[in-house]
């Protein structure tokens, strides 16, 4: 049973440390050697190094703050992904969806800060369209391991996170999920502050429970 996590950066350690209090899982890092700032495709090339030294049956997929498109791009070819958990995921490069507006600033992420990650991310700008950057054009999204979709109202990224878990579940993918009200960008690393965040990580570590019974 492994916990791995895609992302390019370490500031999730604590929800990583707080899901292996639960006994969710066994954690693993994803050893990106290309973090914090990899360009697309770099960063997809990267990103599976960690499952493919897994010698293990099972392993779920734990993404924050990247495009889901990570666990999409290796389902093919890695271990069997039981599920995959998706915490205000980046499934789209438009930044114009109602939450980008509503949320535009005042909620720790803003919209410029969104723009300024896409054009760092990108080497070109119509990279942006590609599947491999925003799942959420992929024309299919059968096969994808069922997934746990979190998001938080106040996030500018909470329209595209909700459209991509539609599109999974329209695509017969299990999925379950959750918004949470009143909640920004980042709240779930706030558990010693937010019943909301602790909340989350029990959501977390029950769905990894269930998945790896």
């Amino acid at each position: 049973m492994n916990l791995i996590r895609l992302e390019q950066d370490g500031i999730h350690s604590g929800l990583d440390a707080a899901l292996l209090v639960s006994g969710s899982g066994a954690g693993r890092d994803g050893d990106d050697e290309l973090a914090p700032l990899a360009h697309l495709p770099l960063v997809l090339a990267d990103a599976p190094r960690g499952l493919e030294a897994v010698d293990v049956r099972h392993v779920a997929v734990h993404q924050n703050e990247v495009v889901a498109s990570a666990a999409q791009n290796s389902v093919e070819r890695l271990p069997a992904i039981v599920c995959q958990v998706l915490i205000y995921p980046v499934t789209n490069s438009s930044l114009d969806t109602p939450s980008y507006h509503e949320n535009a600033t005042g909620y720790v992420l803003t919209r410029e800060a969104m723009r300024w990650f896409w054009r760092h991310y990108l080497e070109r700008e119509e990279q942006g369209k590609e599947p491999l950057a925003a799942p959420l054009l992929a024309p299919s999204l059968a096969g994808l391991p069922p997934a746990l979709v979190i998001t938080a109202a106040c996030d500018p990224l909470r329209d595209e996170g909700e459209a991509y878990a539609a599109r999974l579940r329209d695509a017969g993918v299990p999925v379950t999920l959750t918004r949470y009200d009143g909640m920004f960008h980042g709240f779930i690393r706030m558990t010693r502050f937010l019943d909301k965040a602790r909340a989350a990580v029990d959501e977390v570590a029950g769905s990894l429970r269930k998945a790896f019974a």
